[in-house]
């Protein structure tokens, strides 16, 4: 096989597995965020039936303090018709156990009092729920039973004599294990965690009673002291959390999401597998391939048939006429090329013209001024020494000799003629110092200025010291177009790609208005009211960028403000490799 046939078949089989790569990628954000959505859809269900299975006993407690039957065998009454009551209650509700302790928190009534493990003459004066009930509050506490050893939820509200002292307290038991059971034969994965991080249920038995992270000896006091879970080491669970939305358990990774909308600090966690999105990920790629196969079929079968029809067509006149044809062609081509140069080159030669006019005055004016302005700054120095002071007449003269002396500086740009030798810059290093150059700006101004550079470098061919002084003008451009805005901000932000990098100046001032580029750019054109700048600085500007082979655009940004940003070609790596 030859070297021109070899790669007229890898490539179609690179370009092949490129797009397998980026279909199996896109379809796997879409699928995976799909998964997620259903995710936290089950999540939402899970945690209403949580809620709800907590709160569908939550009076019931209540109503049995105000029970007669209650209040009689609290108050030292005949307790055996009250267990027969509450055995008939705990059955219909179907509850593990209803309870009556008197004010030590000794069981002095039970609906399974003729069961074995009953919870007559048994003391839980220990118990959160019950200090909770007896200082006159309703009392709620999840824990493994200390008499049958079997885990539940427990609420307990205060029994109240005729004159509101407590009595006594009632409490039930709800056996939660239903929710396990439900989330088990539903092939989900959950877990329910107290505010400690100690797991309550679970889908997985072996996640029950493991802590999510590391208890303090304070946490495992308390723990002891409610006797919460008798028996249980509260052991790490094998599993790490990450902040993206996925956790890794037992070393294999889940989506992750949880609802902590629950009482008592409680949160519910949900996993679920990544597997359907990388199943359906996979089939999609392998289609894109199938398409990308019929593909190249198609297109060897119709290159074929162009060979052929190629070599059928033999005659010398259709051979000629599609030579003249393409002639004709590269001629007109060539045709509207030169006119597109030629009008370039017209409006460059205007815009020279202007601009070697105003290089002319501007040499003529900064020589005339020049010795003046330097004799009256003089002379303004020594009537201040011999006045002693400064300010006043000689100071607000001496402000307006100096802004004669800064107009001049900027008509001196037209005047040069020299052209610098470029170096390689940094757009990021030339960046830098323009902030620095313009720091007293921000500071008068009160701006914000965010700045986005890139980690690599962003090197082109150029005078470091002109571009820095392009960033200042636009960079102090800015600042002067937000300084009225409430909060002003300007933004600059360096950047590259394949064959161009740019900077970017965004602000968020009055804008441009119905003014153009190309307008602003003229000499002695100006947004700024009079007595602020003379309008040069874009012109001079205009000038530095195109100097450099580079262009300028500006336009009004979204919501207000204006953004300018300036492009240059990215130099070859033999020039930057010879200039090295």
């Amino acid at each position: 096989m030859s070297t021109m046939q070899s790669r007229s078949f890898l490539l179609p089989l690179l370009l092949t597995a490129v797009l397998a790569l980026a279909a199996f990628a896109g379809a796997f954000r879409y699928f995976g965020s799909e998964e997620r959505g259903k995710a936290e859809g089950r999540l939402s269900l899970y945690q209403s039936i949580v809620a709800a299975e907590l709160e569908r006993f939550a009076h019931l407690t209540y109503v049995l303090s105000l029970d007669p039957f209650v209040v009689e065998a609290a108050e030292g009454g005949a307790v055996a018709p009250l267990n027969a009551r509450l055995a008939e209650f705990a059955g219909q509700a179907g509850l593990d156990a209803i309870y009556l302790m008197d004010e030590t928190g000794l069981t002095i009534a039970a609906s399974n009092h003729g069961q074995p493990g009953s919870f007559l003459g048994q003391s839980y004066g220990f118990r959160p729920y019950f200090l909770e009930a007896r200082d006159g509050r309703t009392g709620r506490f999840y824990a493994i039973g200390a008499t049958t050893g079997l885990p539940g939820y427990f609420i307990a509200d205060p029994v109240r004599r005729a004159d509101g002292d407590i009595a006594g307290v009632i409490a039930i038991k709800i056996d939660l294990s239903v929710l396990e059971e439900s989330w088990r034969t539903s092939g989900e994965q959950v877990l329910l965690a107290n505010a400690d991080g100690v797991v309550l249920l679970a889908s997985e038995p072996d996640w029950r009673y493991r802590s999510l992270y590391p208890l303090s000896a304070v946490q495992r006091e308390a723990i002891e002291l409610a006797r919460q879970f008798t028996g249980q080491t509260l052991a790490p669970l094998d599993a790490s959390f990450e902040t993206d939305g996925t956790a890794r358990i037992g070393g294999v990774e889940r989506i992750h999401l949880t609802s902590a909308d629950l009482p008592h600090g409680w949160v519910l966690h949900y996993f679920a597998s990544y597997d359907p999105a990388l199943t359906r990920s996979i089939l999609a790629a392998a289609f894109v391939v199938g398409l990308a196969a019929l593909a190249l079929i198609v297109l060897q079968v119709q290159r074929g048939r162009r060979v052929g029809a190629a070599l059928a067509r033999s005659e010398r006149e259709e051979a000629e006429l599609r030579r003249a044809n393409e002639r004709l062609a590269v001629e007109i081509e060539d045709r509207r090329t030169a006119e597109r140069r030629l009008k370039r080159t017209q409006v460059e030669l205007e815009r020279a013209s202007r601009l070697a006019a105003l290089g002319q005055l501007a040499a003529s004016v900064t020589h005339e001024l020049g010795q003046p302005i330097a004799a009256m700054k003089n002379h303004l120095t020594a009537a201040e020494l011999n006045a002693g002071e400064k300010g006043g007449l000689i100071g607000r003269i001496g402000s307006l000799v100096d802004r004669m002396e800064a107009t001049t500086r900027q008509l001196k740009f037209f005047a040069r003629s020299e052209r610098e030798a470029f170096d390689d810059v940094d757009l990021r290093d030339a960046m830098q110092a323009a902030l620095a150059l313009v720091e007293p700006n921000r500071e008068a101004a009160g701006a914000v200025i965010h700045v986005a550079l890139p980690d690599a470098p962003v090197v082109i061919r150029g005078s470091r010291l002109r571009l820095e002084q392009v960033m200042t003008n636009l960079i102090r451009n800015g600042l002067d177009a937000a300084e009225d805005q409430s909060a002003a901000e300007i933004s600059v932000r360096v950047a590259s790609g394949e064959d161009a990098c740019w900077f970017e100046v965004r602000d968020n001032g009055h804008g441009l208005g119905a003014a153009t580029l190309a307008e602003l750019q003229e000499p002695f054109v100006t947004t700024r009211e009079s007595g602020r700048g003379m309008g040069l600085g874009l012109a001079i500007a205009a000038g530095i960028v195109s100097d450099h082979g580079g262009e300028m655009k500006a336009e009004n940004a979204e919501g207000g403000g204006a953004v300018f940003t300036v492009r240059f070609p990215m130099p070859d790596a033999d020039d930057v490799t010879e200039a090295a």
